[in-house]
């Protein structure tokens, strides 16, 4: 089964009017169970993949989530792009709530080991440029075209999670980056290892606790669900535009990257 483009997100994302022809799909990996059945579909005469990275009824939280099994999944359904939508505070005053951002860099503060070479070859992936460059124009352009208030770049600062940062760290993040999170950063990662395009749909739901209120995960929720109509019309969007032939860095990857 060749599967083009894949969405990465919450249940919330995930439209059944978008795709034609769905039907779940099971991927046995080395690394264990994906976090879900895949939900393969239609979409513009292109074959489409949707994981739910939280599971069914987000049941698995941020540091037990099994990124190397769903992004090892994705390439054994022949996955070459994967679009993925992100919850994220911001560490900006003039990155608000409810705003858009297509983040073109990331810095990783998770403490776990975040790799497929971690046996065998000895392999140095380059992530200078940390996202497609080629999905994150298109994806900025869907904004444009659809007039949704967004950033065209940004700084995705990844921390382990599942708690939220403490008061002294957030101001300390703030002198690196626009954005923080918990999931886009290792699948940003494994995604490169595998020579697969991977670009963030980031919505700020916060301004985590640099400012005076502390984070909240109703408000969190509230505000996410409140913008899924955004995300939707973005990808749906982005899907229809991103060309059939990859030229971008991603595809050679591995490319000079062993030792």
């Amino acid at each position: 089964m060749e599967v083009e483009i894949a969405i990465i997100g919450g249940t919330g994302v995930y439209d059944p009017g978008i795709f034609k022809n769905i039907r779940p799909v099971n991927v046995k990996t080395p690394y264990g169970k994906t976090s879900d059945s895949y939900l393969v579909g239609d979409f513009e005469n292109r074959k489409v993949a949707f994981l739910s990275r939280h599971g069914k009824g987000h049941k698995i939280p941020p540091h037990d989530i099994n990124f190397k099994a769903n992004i090892h999944g994705f390439e054994k359904l022949g996955v070459t792009r994967i679009l993925a939508s992100c919850a994220t505070g911001s560490l900006r005053e003039e990155y608000k709530p409810g705003q858009i951002v297509i983040p073109d860099q990331f810095i990783d503060f998770k403490k776990t080991r975040t790799t497929f070479y971690d046996t065998g070859d000895v392999t140095h992936v380059s992530l200078a440029d940390s996202f497609c460059p080629e999905l994150r124009k298109v994806l900025i352009e869907s904004c444009e075209k659809l007039g949704i208030e967004h950033h065209d770049k940004g700084t995705y600062l990844c921390i382990e999670g599942p708690r939220f940062s403490t008061r002294a760290e957030s101001r300390m993040f703030r002198k690196f980056a626009e954005l923080i999170g918990m999931t886009g950063v290792p699948e940003a990662i494994l995604a490169r290892e595998k020579e697969i395009c991977f670009a963030i749909i980031a919505t700020i739901t916060d301004y985590d606790v640099w400012a005076e209120t502390p984070v909240d995960v109703e408000e969190v929720i509230r505000v996410m669900k409140e913008n899924q109509h955004k995300v939707k019309a973005i990808l749906k969007e982005t899907i229809k535009n991103i060309p059939e032939e990859r030229k971008c860095i991603c595809k050679d990857a591995l490319k000079g990257a062993k030792v």
